[in-house]
């Protein structure tokens, strides 16, 4: 490893305290999805465990976005095995997904501009009182949870999410999943586009979630992220993944050697963890 372990001590602290014996939250085993002749991904196995962050990395078209949508339940997959909690199951909606405790943060957000940060986070789910909305109730309940998140760089809570700036609708709407009891929170690219400051309010952010016990599923093409935050890597190649493992397994150059070429560095040891296409 270069020198990333001084960025990465709290995330060792979290992988230590994960035995080896826990079943992971989230188990693929031999997961493939085809549109048509076209195969996006081929035997994808893949396990996320709870309390840690889990890196997917790959290159254009390795296949990250169709992963996600098909562990969301946006896709179903055409072939191969998805378990939640030790148990199988088959997601044919997003709402299945979302109901099992599995929440998706696009890279678009899915928030409403206009509407302000209360009317965003309960947005579906809004609390009623004789009829009416319960603005007092729903006021609260949005302060305790990004309070929870140490969210503090938002002043006003009834500010348009139009208003904010990227690290901040990103903490609103990893808040929204947060309340709706996600065990797992999916991030596509949560820190593109991002300056330095919000940037590291993204990265605080998803080291809180998996301190609170949520697994978190990254998709980043920023290794710099990557292993500042991340107990692990899986790496996609060309629909397949080659290789996953605990982040101390890797470093920067390993990991973008296993993203280009799909296979190891001459210099690496494979363990049983890394998939050999």
């Amino acid at each position: 490893m270069t020198g990333n372990e001084g960025a990465r001590s709290a995330t060792a602290g979290r992988a230590s305290s994960v035995t080896g014996e826990q079943a992971p939250l989230l188990s693929l085993r031999g997961v493939g999805k085809s549109f048509g002749p076209v195969q996006a991904l081929s035997d994808v196995n893949l396990d996320v465990p709870a309390g840690q962050v889990t890196a997917l990395v790959g290159d254009n078209g390795a296949g990250k976005s169709t992963l996600i949508k098909t562990i969301a339940g946006i896709w179903e997959p055409s072939h191969g095995e998805i378990a939640w909690q030790g148990k199988p199951v088959h997601f044919h909606s997003p709402r299945d997904a979302t109901d099992a405790g599995i929440a998706t943060v696009y890279q678009d957000l899915a928030l409403a501009d206009n509407l302000d940060i209360v009317q965003n986070m309960l947005l579906g789910h809004e609390v009623r009182r004789h009829g009416l909305l319960d603005e007092i109730t729903m006021e609260q309940t949005a302060k305790r949870t990004l309070a929870d998140l140490r969210v503090t760089t938002v002043r006003n809570i009834r500010q348009p999410v139009g208003s904010l700036s990227g690290g901040q609708r990103q903490a609103i709407a990893v808040a929204k999943a947060v309340m709706l009891d996600a065990q797992l929170v999916i991030m596509d690219e949560p820190t593109a586009a991002l300056g330095v400051s919000q940037t590291a309010l993204v990265l605080d952010l998803i080291e809180r979630l998996a301190s609170r016990g949520i697994a978190v599923l990254v998709i980043s093409h920023n290794l710099t992220d990557v292993f500042q935050v991340a107990d692990r890597l899986a790496v996609l190649y060309l629909g397949r993944l080659v290789s996953s493992g605990p982040l101390s397994d890797y470093d920067t150059n390993s990991a973008v050697h296993w993203m280009t070429t799909g296979g190891a560095p001459s210099d690496h040891v494979a363990t049983p963890n890394h998939v050999e296409g």
